[in-house]
């Protein structure tokens, strides 16, 4: 089992070391092990989080997320995605920034540096939404039942999730803006913090909204799948409910995929403190995004989400604190060791949790 679902991670992992230390050498060769590792530490949640989603989908669906996804995720967000962001940033084509990065790397990792408002603003907001949206709503199973309780009457107000959010976005706009002011030399970029945010919202709220919906109309076409299936006999024409599950499990692959790119802005983020250079980043990072997505089939297929229930409610307080990090980051600078071990101590403090739980449990049915 383990090595069906991680073959590939070590397969990729192998051949990238071996490829970085042929072409670059052994420099090259720890780099890229150490922003693997770093990838990994960080990301540990959006495989929670993934799981979540992904035990909703068939076969297919998790093959298609380990194969087309990560492409997406490898190519797209660790390497496509900062030669996008100098690009914009200094007014340039890509063909350029990818000169940039490689003839340049100091002026590449200022540009991207200058960038981080936005990127921050952008992935901070989304990952806000996701937390508040599962701290507000009624859950049956509450892991901090002390917090969550009065949060989850707080949640029968309307929109309240969007208000907090937009709340946050304009203290933290008014941050910089404040410090802009105050510190000679530093641009306003207020403007371009309350615009990211506002579009960091807005994607959520329409990629989350179109999974939901099509994953609600999913649902009730199963409950009345039996009396569909007898009215189409009777009329004398097939009924096939395919097309409306492709359009179900299609957003909310989307949903996977925008969610990973809000995970990862950290990481990239962070991996220009360990290196400037574009195809190490891109290397390292990617052998940990393919871990990353292993060990979310790895949680479905092991049913984990299911025995340690508390591991759903940790990986999204994780997520809070990690929006609420990308979000002071606009202004001050975190420790990405910081940022990593924030997100494991929550996850192992409710993992821990569901053992003491399922311990509880077995000991009141023996008796």
């Amino acid at each position: 089992m383990v090595w069906r679902t991680f073959g590939w991670s070590f397969a990729v992992t192998v051949a990238g070391l071996v490829f970085a230390a042929w072409q670059w050498g052994w420099e090259a060769f720890g780099i890229v092990l150490i922003l693997s590792v770093l990838e990994i530490s960080l990301s540990f949640d959006n495989a929670v989080v993934n799981a979540g989603i992904l035990k909703k989908m068939n076969a297919f669906w998790q093959r298609l997320f380990l194969t087309v996804g990560i492409l997406i995720a490898v190519f797209g967000m660790r390497l496509v995605f900062p030669v996008v962001i100098v690009a914009i940033s200094a007014k340039v084509g890509p063909v350029e920034a990818v000169e940039l990065a490689i003839d340049n790397p100091g002026r590449y990792e200022d540009l991207v540096t200058d960038a981080h408002p936005a990127i921050a603003a952008f992935g901070g907001m989304f990952l806000l939404m996701i937390f508040l949206d599962f701290i507000f709503e009624d859950r049956d199973i509450k892991w901090l039942g002390w917090l969550e309780r009065p949060l989850a009457r707080l949640g029968k107000v309307d929109m309240l999730s969007v208000c907090v959010a937009l709340i946050v976005l304009l203290v933290s706009a008014t941050t910089v803006a404040t410090h802009a002011h105050i510190s000679s030399g530093h641009a306003d970029k207020s403007a371009t913090v309350l615009l990211s945010g506002v579009a960091g919202l807005i994607t959520y709220m329409v990629v989350g909204g179109l999974s939901g919906y099509f994953e609600d109309r999913l649902e009730d076409d199963e409950e009345h799948e039996h009396e569909e299936e007898e009215k189409a006999r009777a009329e004398g024409k097939p009924v096939s409910v395919a097309a409306l599950a492709g359009k179900a499990a299609f957003f909310l692959f989307l949903y996977l995929e925008v969610l990973d790119a809000s995970f990862s802005f950290d990481g990239v983020i962070g991996a220009f403190a360990i290196t400037n250079h574009i195809f190490w980043m891109a290397l390292g990072l990617g052998i940990g995004a393919m871990y990353v997505r292993s060990l979310t089939v790895y949680l479905v297929r092991q049913g984990t989400l299911d025995d340690y229930v508390y591991l759903e409610h940790g990986a999204h307080y994780a997520i809070g604190a990690l929006a609420g990090i990308l979000l002071v980051t606009i202004q001050y600078e975190i420790s990405e060791i910081i940022t990593g071990l924030v997100g494991v101590i929550l996850i192992a403090a409710s993992f821990l949790s569901s053992v003491r739980r399922n311990r509880a449990l077995a000991t009141a049915e023996g008796n």
